[in-house]
């Protein structure tokens, strides 16, 4: 590693700045028209008059299917411009993105697949809770949500990340940095299936890496960013953070404070639908109509408990750097880690503060750089 330390790129400060206003505009857009839309269902009885029109025979299934899908359906349409901008020109346009429209169009069909084959079972699992638990169905709906969690958690290194990247094994010419990586994780007690790397490159020059899966699935995967643009000390410092995840538990901690999230979520959802039904005339909590009234009110009450939730990642994410800094003992390759994801990520360094309030769910990579700083401070003159 050579002796100069890296600095930040102020010209790329000023983009990332303008970015990630931009996203976030685009972002509140996106969620004033999602909500604009939902109430539109609403206040025009589009949930209802679909159903009426349904012949009598048909399964209260596959009314729910329709009923989704029609709602579903003009949203995509509806926000495709918008998605397209935000996920291919944008990036583009400030000199993130490497990906392809085909590329692009490919990992869209990818998503909209994806999204069915999952969202479908779960929605009609969501709804025959509601049918057969009756006031109780937010209970059994967030007991679902976390067994879902976990299933997912454990199945996507080796299920679902495939379908976007390409994932190997890490190769010789890093042999020297995968035994380096296994034999932090083994002295750390994290020991893992291997190290792989995926092809970031594809669609973006941002670099990332990460401890994914559970039990015999958790592996080490490194961005191929990460492994031509950092040094081995820096991705030591990235990687002992992750372990440092693991030791503190945070992803079982994570899926039980999301559960007592939601659960929070479902049970005052419950008592909205419940209102809502007697209301608006429906049938019940469980008429298919009534799907546009649920997903106004959980999307309303996701967008209240995001900032606790960011607010507990932040907090587990402040203590896994922690970990990486007692553990590795440099705390110039993790600063300088993080400079290199604030250049290369085109990552805003100070955000304001009711962004990270609500928006963040990582410390803000000053706070992050400052922290390692001061630890070198505290280190012997030697070390």
């Amino acid at each position: 590693m050579g002796t100069e330390t890296i600095a930040l790129d102020n010209e790329r400060q000023r983009l990332a700045t303008r970015y990630a206003r931009l996203q976030r505009r685009y972002w509140a857009v996106e969620t004033g028209l999602g909500g604009a839309y939902l109430l539109l269902w609403i206040g025009l009885n589009l949930g209802p008059r679909l159903v009426r029109s349904l012949p009598a025979s048909l399964p209260w299934w596959a009314s729910l299917l329709i009923v989704a899908s029609s709602l579903g359906l003009p949203w995509f349409v509806l926000t495709l411009p918008l998605d397209f901008y935000t996920g291919f020109v944008l990036p583009h346009r400030f000199g993130q993105s490497t990906q392809t429209l085909a590329g692009w169009i490919s990992d869209l069909l990818k998503g909209i697949v994806l999204a069915a084959v999952l969202g479908a079972p779960l929605l009609l699992a969501l709804y025959v809770a509601i049918r057969q638990a009756g006031a109780a169905w937010w209970l059994w709906a967030s007991g679902g949500f976390a067994l879902v969690t976990v299933v997912l958690a454990g199945l996507s290194p080796v299920l679902l990340m495939p379908l976007f990247y390409k994932v190997r094994p890490l190769g010789e010419e890093y042999a020297d940095l995968r035994a380096r990586l296994v034999r932090l994780a083994d002295r750390l007690g994290a020991p893992v299936s291997g190290v792989f790397t995926f092809d970031m490159s594809r669609r973006t020059h941002s670099a990332n890496a990460a401890l994914t899966g559970l039990g015999r699935t958790r592996r080490i995967i490194l961005g191929d960013t990460l492994l031509s643009d950092f040094t081995p000390d820096e991705i030591e410092t990235v990687l002992a953070h992750e372990l440092g995840h693991h030791i503190h538990a945070d992803i079982p901690w994570s899926i039980l404070v999301q559960t007592a999230v939601v659960l929070a979520e479902f049970g005052l959802a419950a008592l909205g639908l419940a209102w809502a039904a007697t209301g608006w005339g429906l049938a019940g909590p469980a008429d298919p109509a009534a799907l546009p009234i649920l997903a106004l009110l959980l999307g309303g009450l996701g967008l209240l408990t995001m900032p606790l939730s960011n607010a507990y990642s932040r907090w587990r994410e402040t203590l896994a750097d922690d970990f990486s800094l007692e553990q590795t003992r440099k705390p110039r390759a993790f600063a300088d880690a993080m400079t290199r994801l604030a250049n290369q990520n085109l990552a805003e360094v100070d955000p304001e503060a009711w962004v990270v309030f609500l928006l963040h769910g990582h410390p803000t990579l000053r706070d992050r750089i400052d922290k390692a700083q001061r630890f070198a401070e505290r280190l012997p003159a030697t070390a």
